[in-house]
């Protein structure tokens, strides 16, 4: 049973990631045809990347990638990963966070700027935004991963916690006291907002995660090809509009003006 539920995990953690990590496959190739050779490199930022699970990744589609993150033991796991990736020579890390990215990164300085997990915990999201907009280039790309405040409240309803859902509903900032382990969450217009201020055309918004926290990973396991299902639904979904605020996470891609 045990083995299970880790598999079952397996499942959902891998169809947790696949309609970002597709997302942001096509944004690189994109970027890359659109700077005339398919052959060079991108300069990729990944902003509060750690341990470097998808900047390893990014590496290897052949990219340059800079990780500024404030962890030194996150930075010396990244130096493992990417050493086990076969992609040390594309992957750098830096001491810093979104106050210091300028320094670590230089006025347009990258062609690409990722952003995942990290507006949910910094101090001030729209200085972390502007500074991410100061290193990129004219024409370059943002991808912003944040958590969403309207999933928050069907969460805690379905589970039966009724008086978070009502005051995650009523708190427009998204952060509602100790009980949420997550210190801020955002709408979508909340984040279009933020990014159209800092600098970003309107960007391309997708929802993560609509069903796949809602599944144990039990079924996932004992009905034949549910994964597969599964992942396929999560990707038609995720920018159905229907279904948007139902989503854990927001993707976001937008573009320096």
């Amino acid at each position: 049973m045990l083995e299970g539920q880790r598999s079952g995990e397996r499942h959902r953690s891998a169809i947790r990631s696949a309609v970002v990590w597709e997302a942001l496959q096509a944004l690189l190739h994109a970027r890359r045809v659109a700077a005339g050779s398919a052959g060079e490199p991108l300069r990729v930022v990944d902003l509060g990347g750690g341990t470097g699970g998808l900047a390893v990744q990014v590496a290897s589609l052949g990219h340059q990638v800079l990780v500024v993150d404030p962890s030194p033991d996150a930075l010396a796991s990244l130096e493992s990963r990417a050493a086990e990736g076969g992609v040390t020579a594309s992957v750098r890390g830096v001491l810093g966070d979104a106050s210091t990215l300028g320094d670590a990164v230089g006025e347009q300085g990258c062609d690409v700027v990722i952003c995942h997990g990290v507006l949910e915990v910094v101090d001030a999201p729209a200085e972390a935004l502007r500074a991410a907009a100061a290193v990129l280039v004219p024409g370059g790309s943002l991808s912003v991963l944040v958590a969403q405040r309207s999933a928050a409240v069907l969460g805690r309803a379905l589970a039966g916690h009724l008086g978070d859902a009502r005051a995650a509903l009523a708190d427009p900032d998204g952060t509602w006291g100790s009980t949420d382990p997550t210190p801020r969450r955002f709408s979508r217009d909340q984040l279009e907002t933020l990014l159209f201020d800092a600098g970003f055309d309107r960007p391309d918004v997708r929802g993560v995660r609509v069903f796949v926290d809602h599944l144990s990973g039990a079924v996932l396991d004992t009905e034949p090809g549910a994964a597969a299902a599964l992942r396929a639904l999560e990707a038609e979904v995720a920018t159905h509009p229907d279904f948007m605020a139902i989503a854990t996470q927001l993707h976001l891609l937008a573009t320096r003006r």
